[in-house]
């Protein structure tokens, strides 16, 4: 499962979404936030969510700051949150009874406790006290503070589910079935592990090589059809 949320916030951050030079867009006008909403929401305008996402990368940046600390690199931060942004972008209903900012605030947080504890998971020498920033009030935040229930591990289950059955949409949409099935092998999208190009073309009986073209080929396409001007 991580390896299949590292190829999407990979593929994400090539695209384009992330700002690496920390200039971030000014947030939208309320008059022209309503009017993107409606276009992406009844109309499926993709250029509309790219507008939400990008001029909502200083809610990002704000959000990876409490979670800052020697040692941790701030743009990995805000590489993870703008994948909760996105996520949050996507299934935001006016119906949900909260603002934008407010629904995609609570998706950035919860997109970068769970990486958090991933790492956790890859350090099990590491203390529970050990800190990792502070609220937005100034306490401190430790290591304990963030772990997970059995209910917020079925949430995060959730939430990679979604985020992986759009990017799925997304490749039935743009790559053809040998494509499709050489991404799905590579970076475990079926739920599985995540194979090596010899053992990908051993089982689609292709050799190393001609997966490693095609691969290059199907990342391209998916990066390409992510981008907005």
């Amino acid at each position: 499962m991580l390896e299949c949320f590292s190829f999407i916030r990979e593929l994400l951050f090539l695209a384009g979404y992330i700002n690496t030079q920390g200039a971030f867009p000014e947030p939208l006008s309320t008059e022209d936030e309503a009017r993107y909403l409606k276009l992406f929401i009844e109309k499926g305008d993709m250029e509309a969510r790219g507008k939400l996402i990008e001029h909502n990368l200083r809610l990002v940046a704000h959000i990876a700051k409490k979670y800052a600390q020697p040692g941790r690199d701030q743009d990995d931060l805000i590489s993870i949150g703008t994948i909760g942004l996105i996520k949050g972008v996507t299934t935001y209903s006016p119906l949900k009874g909260t603002s934008l900012a407010t629904y995609a605030s609570k998706c950035i947080d919860n997109e970068i406790l769970m990486y958090m504890r991933s790492e956790r998971k890859t350090k099990s020498d590491i203390s529970l006290s050990e800190p990792i920033g502070t609220d937005k009030d100034g306490n401190e935040i430790v290591i304990g503070d963030i772990l997970g229930s059995e209910s917020d591990e079925i949430w995060n289950s959730v939430e990679l589910g979604l985020w992986a059955e759009l990017l799925r949409k997304l490749m039935d949409k743009v790559l053809t079935q040998r494509e499709s099935d050489v991404i799905t092998l590579r970076f475990g999208l079926n739920g599985g592990c995540t194979l090596p190009q010899r053992e990908v073309g051993r089982l689609l009986g292709i050799s190393r090589s001609y997966v490693s073209r095609i691969e290059t080929a199907a990342l391209t396409k998916l990066r390409n059809s992510l981008k907005y001007k």
